[in-house]
């Protein structure tokens, strides 16, 4: 009970200290701090305007984690990510000078208007953490964590993210409006010149978040709960308005990123209700549409709402399991 007391303690920490400067968006900021936890990476997709940079900033402030922000062009290379070896007159040799790539916390703002050479560049980075720079590999500091953006209403002078990119993001979030209260308060909080989140103060560490990421895959997953989780995973592969459904990849995004939002509210097992707020931003960018679906405008969310409707929710007792008695027994 201790881990998970440290770990929920951590994610309060950090909610509160982004909620001084991104301001009414809790939903968002728990399904961050989840993907950070499960050592995932996320995709942001939303018009601009709505705090996707700040959200960004804000996160790294409060980890205190080295950061980079990286703005794609369609003239953006692979060595502008990774790096490149220059030659060094005084040593007599070439040095390699690190790239963007090479932080804890790496913002790859409009990711879609980098070349597909230049997005595959990421992708070893994401998986493996580790990139390849003239035959060497070199390991990326620990937490690693990567949030792209994308502008989901212009396409002129975009490339479209691979399926392979896609699915390497654990979860596709929106920020969407913010309410008129807290648009307000943000109103009044930016009268003065610069912005608040320069002012943010660290309230952990990367050296606090790494043992609580491990932990996170300690949170408990019932076998009752675990089968209602691959029954969604089924629907989805049963559908006929997709090409083809969720992944085995994809089942295991979703059975983290439930882990870690069980964590981050202060529970040692996850629910049903857990696995069913984390199946829309998995399955996002995971469904492909067939090509009538796509003609008759049908959207991931509403497949992954029909999954959910159709599948049963298990009655699934948490206290029960807290109390030491297993709820499927």
């Amino acid at each position: 009970m201790e881990e998970i007391q440290a770990i929920s303690g951590f994610a309060s920490r950090i909610r509160d200290n982004i909620e001084k400067v991104f301001l009414g968006k809790r939903a968002v900021v728990d399904m961050m701090l989840a993907c950070f936890l499960a050592r995932g990476h996320a995709l942001l997709e939303d018009v601009p305007g709505t705090g996707k940079t700040i959200l960004a900033r804000a996160f790294a402030a409060s980890l205190d984690l080295s950061f980079a922000r990286i703005q794609c062009t369609p003239d953006l290379l692979p060595a502008d990510i990774l790096g490149v070896s220059v030659w060094r007159q005084d040593q007599g040799q070439f040095v390699y000078r690190k790239g963007p790539v090479v932080n804890q916390f790496v913002l790859v703002d409009e990711i879609n208007r980098a070349t597909p050479r230049t997005q595959s560049a990421l992708l070893e980075a994401m998986a493996e953490g580790q990139i390849s720079v003239e035959g060497n590999r070199l390991p990326l500091p620990e937490p690693f964590f990567v949030m792209a953006t994308q502008n989901p209403v212009e396409y002129e002078g975009t490339f479209p993210l691979p399926e392979a990119q896609k699915d390497r993001f654990l979860l596709s979030l929106s920020i969407g409006y913010p309410d008129a209260e807290a648009e307000a308060l943000m109103l009044e909080s930016q009268r003065r010149l610069s912005h608040p989140v320069t002012d943010l103060q660290p309230v952990a560490s990367a050296a606090e978040a790494v043992p609580l990421q491990e932990k996170v895959a300690s949170i408990h997953v019932d076998p009752l709960v675990r089968n209602y989780l691959l029954a969604l995973i089924e629907a989805t592969r049963l559908d006929s308005n997709l090409r083809a459904g969720i992944s085995p990849r994809g089942s295991l995004a979703l059975y983290r990123a439930s882990q870690a939002l069980a964590a981050v509210r202060g529970r040692d097992y996850v629910t049903p209700e857990d696995v069913k707020e984390m199946a829309p931003p998995v399955f996002r960018q995971r469904l492909l549409l067939s090509p009538d679906a796509l003609v008759r405008g049908i959207k991931p969310d509403r497949i992954s709402s029909s999954a959910l409707d159709r599948v049963p929710v298990p009655d699934y007792r948490g206290a029960a399991f807290a109390a030491g008695t297993s709820p499927s027994s």
